[in-house]
C-alpha cells in the first residue's frame, strides 16, 4: 500500500479544475516510452498472420495516434465474437503488451472457433506519457458512454457498434498500481474539488465481474488458470479489494455498463476486467504480461465451452 495525505500539486482543495488547472496539469506529462516502437511496431510484425484496422485516430495538440484493432483474418459471419481490450488506461503497461503477447503466442489456436477483435492500446497517448488519464484529463474508463467526451472511449464503441448481439466474450486487460494511491487518485480529488481518502492497494491478482450479469463459474476459471501464473489477491481486514466486497477469490463486482467502464460496451455473456499487481515484489514485468495471457486464453476456452 502507498498512501499520502497530502494535497495535490494543482489547483485549491475543495475546488474543481477549470480549464487554467487542466491546462497546468497537461504542462507536467511527457513523454516517457514509445508507442511506436513498443505498440505499433509490435503490431505491424503480426499484418501477415491478422488483419489490421485503424479505427480512428487521436488528434491532440500533444500528439496524433492511430488507434489500431487486429482481427482474425479468417472472420466468418457464423462464429461468435470475443473482444479483447487493453491500454484503455495507458499506464497499465501488462495489459497492452499482455494482448499483443497472445495475438502473437496464440490467437491463430482459435482460428474456426471463434472471431477475434483484439484493441491492445486503447490509450496511446497515455501509454507514453504512463498516465491513467486523456490529454483532456478524463479517464477513457468511466467514459465509454452515449455522446462520450473521450474519443478514446468513442472511437472504440463505435467499433463494437455494428458488432452488437454478436459478443461472446469480453475480457478488459488492467492494472492496479501503487500509483493509483501515489498519483491517480489522488489527482482524481484534486481535479472534482474533493478530499482524498487514502486506500489500500491489493497485493494480487483479481477480477472485476459484472454485478448486472455476474458468471461466478466463468471467473473463476480465469482465476485458476492466472493462479498458475501469479498469486491471487487476498482480501483486506474488511473483507474488501479496493473497497468493493469479495464475492468470491479473487473477485469483486461493479455494475460496468452504469459506470462507464471499457467491460460494459458490448453486452457480451461473458465480460471481465483484469487487474494484474506490477508492483508486487512477487511479480516480475514477464509474469504480469503472462497473467493477462493466461487469463485471455482461460476466458476464451471457458467461453466457447459454455455458450
Amino acid at each position: 500500500m502507498t498512501a499520502t495525505t497530502a494535497f495535490y500539486p494543482i489547483g485549491t482543495p475543495g475546488q474543481p479544475w477549470g480549464a487554467a488547472e487542466r491546462a497546468q496539469w497537461l504542462a507536467r506529462q511527457h513523454v516517457q516510452r514509445s508507442h511506436a516502437v513498443e505498440v505499433l511496431a509490435r503490431i505491424d510484425a503480426l499484418r501477415d498472420r491478422f488483419e489490421v484496422a485503424q479505427y480512428g485516430q487521436l488528434d491532440y495538440p500533444s500528439g496524433q495516434y492511430p488507434l489500431l484493432a487486429i482481427r482474425s483474418r479468417d472472420w466468418d459471419d457464423a462464429l461468435p465474437v470475443a473482444l479483447v481490450t487493453g491500454g484503455v488506461h495507458g499506464y497499465e503497461t501488462s495489459g497492452v503488451q499482455g494482448a499483443l503477447k497472445f495475438v502473437d503466442r496464440h490467437a491463430a489456436d482459435y482460428a474456426g472457433r471463434c472471431n477475434l477483435l483484439v484493441a491492445p492500446c486503447v490509450s496511446p497517448w497515455g501509454y507514453e506519457r504512463i498516465q491513467r488519464w486523456n490529454a483532456l484529463a478524463l479517464d477513457p474508463n468511466r467514459n465509454f458512454t452515449a455522446g462520450s467526451p473521450a474519443p478514446e472511449s468513442a472511437a472504440l464503441m463505435a467499433l463494437v457498434q455494428p458488432l452488437a448481439g454478436r459478443f461472446l466474450l469480453h475480457i478488459d486487460l488492467h492494472e492496479t498500481t501503487d500509483s493509483d494511491e501515489s498519483e491517480f487518485r489522488p489527482a482524481l480529488a484534486a481535479r472534482d474539488g474533493k478530499p482524498f481518502e487514502p486506500g489500500e492497494i491489493p497485493d494480487g491478482f483479481y477480477l472485476v465481474d459484472d454485478s448486472e450479469n455476474p458468471q461466478p463459474a466463468f471467473q473463476q476459471a480465469v482465476i485458476a488458470a492466472v493462479a498458475q501464473v501469479t498469486h491471487i489477491a487476498p482480501p483486506d481486514a474488511q473483507g474488501q479489494i479496493i473497497g468493493s466486497p469479495v464475492v468470491a477469490h479473487g473477485v469483486i463486482e461493479y455494475p460496468l455498463k452504469a459506470l462507464g467502464l471499457c467491460a460494459g460496451i458490448t453486452g457480451a455473456r461473458y465480460t471481465t476486467t483484469t487487474e494484474v499487481y506490477p508492483d508486487s515484489p512477487r511479480a516480475t514485468p514477464e509474469q504480469c504480461d503472462d497473467a493477462q495471457v493466461a487469463a485471455v486464453r482461460a476466458a476464451l476456452e471457458y467461453a466457447l465451452a459454455h455458450r
